[in-house]
């Protein structure tokens, strides 16, 4: 990690044991809106220009909703990466996405104008300076105190703090998609899983946040299998706590060929992720979710790193997925990277316990707490596997997600990509109020009789 850019005080603060954070002051939340951006990134440009001023991001209410076209149309490509050229930039990419090029002689990054177009409603704005003053870490870490629905840390001191802000960042409140997974062999062929997920903050539930009932609860979540057949009716739901150390992740399957409903504590950590042939854990999905206790998480400092951004092009419904999915990695023509400021926090696993990954570094995007580039490491250190997240800013909604993710194999060169909807009709919808009731047990079962 050559050349990292660190800010004022970080790596000092760094050095704070999780045990002790606590908020920051008033005089310090007070910069939020001013020389930092209201969810804590650095407003100004940095020295030479080529990442710009913040200037309140793409908010167009209510314009193309649920698939938002190509704002940037004409843009065109700065200068591509390649293998040929790749010592010019190695300083600006994380190791893992060396190794991409080293791998692949197709693999390259069409390098665009950097546009910092991440926009949130005002109301996550508010939430997010009470946050400031108000949220702490409990349990060592595992769980929060004074926290209200999304980012808690807008101001860190800390790894551990960044990456709670990547787990609570807001995602829409509730949201809706149809989407494909695919997990790629090497020689480019796949089985598309097809998946319909909901996933729902609980103050956007009908009726609103019950204080018992949600107790202890970040998010629901429901994914029901589509196809293909021999999967089709498998349904997963999950009620994802805060603190789950206090108390561990509740999760259920629903079992289409044995017809039942069961616990499912394996749906966490280096779990098997859902009909992902081996390729991705359960705390793999949206790039890293869970329990963050394994692990002890340094924070590096800041970086000026080429990251996937304002992938438009891989919502364009006129592209299909064989367009998109190649052997050995996704086609890099629809693939846009700018050069954006990261959080980069080492995580690396603590004494007596196990995972398949030994070590992660997330390179976390500034502007809206998403990890998008995380390296993953195996147990004799050795550079293992690389995942994306195609950023992009759904500017109708005010929600910056993603188009897709990707986590690569360097090592038997299969990959896996997840959240493609080019050819889904019913693609994402963030206009939904979903009942309580439909995240029960009992739900489930209703669900696998239709």
């Amino acid at each position: 990690m050559k050349k990292i850019m660190l800010t004022a005080g970080v790596m000092a603060l760094s050095l704070v044991s999780a045990s002790v954070n606590a908020a920051v002051s008033a005089e310090e939340a007070a910069r939020l809106g001013q020389d930092l951006t209201p969810l804590g990134a650095e407003r100004a440009g940095n020295a030479d220009g080529r990442i710009p001023e913040w200037t309140g991001g793409l908010s167009r209410p209510g314009e193309d909703v649920n698939r938002p076209r190509n704002p940037f149309p004409d843009d065109e490509i700065l200068y591509t990466i390649t293998r040929d050229n790749l010592d010019e930039h190695r300083e600006r990419l994380s190791p893992g996405q060396i190794a991409m090029f080293e791998r692949y002689e197709t693999y390259k990054m069409n390098v665009y104008q950097t546009r910092r177009t991440a926009a949130y409603p005002q109301e996550i704005y508010d939430i997010v300076k009470r946050n400031a003053t108000n949220a702490s870490l409990v349990e060592g870490g595992s769980g929060l105190e004074g926290f209200e629905s999304y980012v808690p840390f807008p101001i860190p001191s800390n790894g551990l703090e960044v990456i709670w802000n990547h787990l609570t960042r807001y995602r829409g409140g509730a949201v809706q998609r149809t989407v494909g997974q695919f997990p790629v062999q090497t020689n480019g062929r796949y089985e598309m899983v097809r998946l319909r997920e909901q996933l729902v903050w609980p103050e956007n539930l009908q009726g609103g946040r019950d204080a018992r009932a949600d107790d202890n609860i970040l998010f629901y979540f429901l994914q029901e299998v589509l196809a293909p057949a021999s999967q089709t009716g498998n349904i997963l739901l999950v009620h994802d706590t805060i603190n789950q150390v206090q108390e561990t992740r509740r999760a259920w399957l629903y079992n289409a060929g044995q017809r039942r409903v069961r616990r499912a504590p394996s749906v966490a950590y280096d779990g098997p992720g859902t009909a992902s042939d081996g390729l991705r854990t359960s705390d793999g999905l949206d790039m890293f979710n869970g329990a963050p206790d394994k692990y002890n998480w340094n924070l590096v400092g800041k970086k000026e790193m080429y990251i996937p951004y304002n992938n438009f092009k891989l919502l364009d419904d006129n592209l299909r997925y064989t367009d998109i999915i190649r052997p050995g990695h996704m086609n890099q023509d629809h693939v846009r990277y700018e050069l954006h400021r990261v959080w980069v926090v080492e995580a690396t696993l603590r004494d007596g316990e196990r995972h398949i990954y030994a070590q992660r570094n997330f390179f976390i995007d500034e502007d809206t707490w998403t990890a998008s580039v995380i390296d993953h490491y195996d147990g004799r250190g050795q550079l293992w596997r690389v995942a994306e997240a195609y950023n992009v800013q759904f500017y109708g909604s005010d929600v910056p997600w993603m188009a897709a993710e990707a986590l690569y194999d360097l090592n038997n060169g299969r990959y896996i990509v997840l959240g493609l909807g080019n050819e889904e009709g019913d693609f994402i919808n963030f206009d939904i109020t979903p009942r309580r009731s439909d995240f029960t047990t009992q739900a489930l079962r209703r669900m696998g009789v239709r």
